[in-house]
């Protein structure tokens, strides 16, 4: 079988170097996936400069081209985002919103791109919002073509009110890094199938 590729696209507030909570839990679902044969990079979308739009390119230097290319050119995108006043980053909602503009885009057998390509989902916060974070960025990715596995969300949240990030967590919890491998082996899992056996066209 060939090998997978995977995009991870983080969606921290925070630009490099500054250490991001998000980015890490998107580096463990990548560190898990390649135990089944999946290579991968990771993005951190605020270190370019995405437009803000429902096109794929908005012009004028703008960077969701190539981060686009990577994207299509891969086999399973894994967007990590923060919780922010629960709901996900505002940079998540960009990249959902970029990502609108595959609606319009298409092959020869009028297949949507994104057609057998598998997401999945990491969510960081600080009190409660996991599912609902996680349920809004499954509800846009599935609507613009892409598959959702079995289990293909994980996340860590903090005690309300507190101030506790991922990153200061210590060693990954055993409840996140379960649902992080799970996570791992059911999307390449399905990427696997859909690569053998694609959509049939719909019409």
């Amino acid at each position: 079988m060939p090998t997978l590729k995977a995009l991870v696209l983080v969606c921290s507030l925070k630009k490099s170097p500054v250490p991001s909570s998000s980015e890490r839990l998107g580096r463990e679902v990548l560190a898990a996936l390649t135990d089944h044969d999946v290579d991968g990079e990771v993005v951190r979308v605020v270190d370019h400069d995405v437009r803000f739009g429902v096109s794929t390119d908005e012009g004028d230097g703008d960077a969701w081209p190539r981060i686009r290319a990577k994207l299509l050119d891969a086999h399973i995108l894994v967007v990590a985002t923060p919780i922010w006043m629960g709901q996900p980053a505002s940079v998540c909602k960009v990249v959902l919103e970029r990502l609108d503009a595959e609606l319009s885009e298409t092959d020869e057998q009028g297949r949507l791109l994104t057609y057998g390509k598998v997401a999945v989902v990491a969510v960081v916060g600080n009190e409660d919002g996991a599912h609902h974070v996680t349920a809004e960025v499954f509800q846009a990715l599935n609507d613009v073509g892409f598959t959702i596995p079995a289990a293909g969300g994980t996340y860590w949240v903090g005690e309300a009110m507190q101030k506790l990030d991922y990153i200061e967590a210590g060693p990954t919890p055993d409840t996140t890094g379960a649902a992080t491998k799970t996570l791992a082996a059911n999307a390449a899992h399905l990427a696997r199938l859909l690569t053998a056996t694609p959509y049939e066209p719909s019409s």
